[in-house]
């Protein structure tokens, strides 16, 4: 619901609205030369429209479920094609996941969100959240990684093998490793974008 607000969508997300809202794609240096580079380099994701004005404002992608979190000067990073929209008082930042691990599998950028205000995320079927203690690390497939708080930082965790390379891997060869305080939210699907699909 916006009331002479502005909220910040995935470009295409918009599927109804009622009341007067306008729609304006992202500018190129908006928020940024830095962001701008980063996007132009992962060629997707985060490709954002400012919706703004007074009324009802309906998203959908691809029929996933959809997630509402409020953030309360806290900080959460989002997989970048499962972030949907997020309020004005958030800050958005690409970060890049540069290990070869991580683009092997298929993930190449996330989004850190920070601040006040609510953050809706996407995904395949009804996701599961694990709760991340000292001592009581959590291990997530990259493809079905969606969001995780923004205190945790990953490790890329690697079971590569002679048969991982003749057809013959458990097809978990790379795995995410959280460990601190915090929590991670996985989806009971495996995301495959086109650089795994083009690998």
């Amino acid at each position: 619901n916006l009331a002479s607000s502005m909220v910040w969508i995935k470009v295409g997300a918009m599927v109804a609205y009622t009341g007067d809202i306008g729609f304006e794609r992202e500018a190129a240096f908006e928020r940024g030369v830095g962001e701008f580079l980063k996007k132009t380099f992962t060629g997707e994701g985060a490709r954002l429209s400012k919706a703004t004005g007074t009324g009802a404002l309906y998203l959908a992608d691809k029929g996933k479920r959809i997630a509402v979190l409020h953030l309360d000067d806290e900080s959460l990073v989002v997989n970048g094609e499962d972030l949907l929209a997020f309020q004005d008082g958030i800050q958005s930042e690409v970060t890049m996941m540069r290990k070869v691990s991580a683009i092997a599998s298929g993930g190449l950028f996330n989004v850190r969100l920070c601040g006040r205000g609510a953050v809706a995320i996407t995904s395949h079927h009804r996701p599961l959240t694990f709760v991340v203690k000292p001592g009581r690390a959590v291990f997530t497939d990259p493809q079905a990684t969606v969001a995780w708080s923004g205190s945790l930082t990953p490790e890329f965790k690697t079971d590569l093998q002679l048969k991982s390379f003749i057809g013959r891997g458990s097809g978990e060869s790379f795995q995410m490793k959280f460990e601190g305080d915090g929590f991670v939210v996985v989806q009971p699907f495996e995301e495959r974008t086109m650089q795994a699909q083009g690998s």
